[in-house]
């Protein structure tokens, strides 16, 4: 089923989009397929995510953007099509060789998944302490630096249950970064959180975008948190840190995809998605569209 209206919105990104194919790629998917028997989630799908650079992947519950993430970490294999990260086949790549693979990348799942056992540093460090046999002392020194970097330097020896929401979310970041991976995969980060506490979630995002140069993917039905990571960049300034407004030529540099009815709907930037005259699409964005 063709969608010529969202076609022709994402037409005036195709300067952009070429761009982005002729650049190096962490993630490639080349007409990939998949299905849970014959419900049918995602049908001769194709993107590109460049290194560096961020992707992201909006729709409606059950359009697949999960299933998208769980393709790329090999946990899913598709009925059809390629599928590449960091120049690596995975949809045929054997068990032993995906776990190797799955330690250059970092996960933020929907729940944070922390360890309720662990205290926020130990959590923070399983990685490196369990899986890398990381020296100690270089492990704790990591571990220190991720929780700065997150805001949560002082809360080392906390255990989950003592956290907030927002600081659970912010430890699951800091975990999914301590191994320094060249991927980073977002699952609705900020679903169940405070639009306050969301924006300090989406900050962190930002900054791992703009301070780390960590390629990554989000996956969100938040439309306003998308946005604000679309359009805001991490600057420093006099050994400031700020979170400000990006001007137009950084925001074009996030890509956004929506799917829908299996397939992409639209690929272009956030001020594209925002000024799109697609039925479907306003619909989608309609109650959620700016001033926030």
């Amino acid at each position: 089923m063709d969608h010529p209206s969202a076609t022709a919105d994402a037409a005036a990104s195709s300067g952009a989009a070429s761009t982005s194919a002729a650049a190096p790629c962490a993630v490639e998917f080349e007409h990939v397929s998949f299905a849970f028997d014959d419900h049918v989630i995602l049908r001769d799908v194709s993107f590109r995510v460049p290194t560096g650079g961020m992707t992201v992947i909006l729709g409606a519950s059950g359009t697949g953007k999960s299933t998208v993430l769980k393709l790329i970490l090999g946990l899913l294999r598709p009925d059809a099509g390629t599928i590449l990260v960091n120049g690596q086949r995975v949809d045929q790549m054997p068990e032993h060789d995906l776990l190797q693979l799955r330690g250059d990348v970092g996960m933020l799942f929907q729940e944070t998944a922390l360890f309720d056992s662990l205290t926020v540093a130990e959590n923070v460090g399983y990685r490196l302490y369990e899986e890398m046999h990381t020296p100690i002392d270089e492990a704790d020194a990591r571990v220190a630096e991720v929780l700065g970097f997150v805001g949560l330097a002082d809360l080392q020896k906390r255990m989950p249950s003592e956290l907030s929401g927002g600081q659970r979310r912010r430890v699951a970041i800091a975990r999914a970064i301590a191994s320094r991976p060249s991927l980073l995969l977002f699952d609705d980060p900020t679903t169940g959180l405070d639009p306050v506490t969301a924006t300090s979630v989406d900050d962190e995002v930002v900054k791992l975008r703009d301070l780390e140069n960590v390629t990554s993917i989000l996956v969100t039905h938040q439309i306003r948190d998308a946005y604000y990571v679309a359009t805001h960049e991490a600057v420093k300034h006099n050994g400031d840190l700020d979170i400000v407004p990006a001007g137009e030529e950084k925001t074009a540099h996030t890509r956004f995809l929506v799917l829908h009815d299996t397939r992409i709907y639209f690929e272009g930037t956030a001020n594209e998605l925002l000024a799109s005259e697609d039925a479907f699409l306003k619909e989608f964005l309609f109650m959620t569209l700016p001033p926030w």
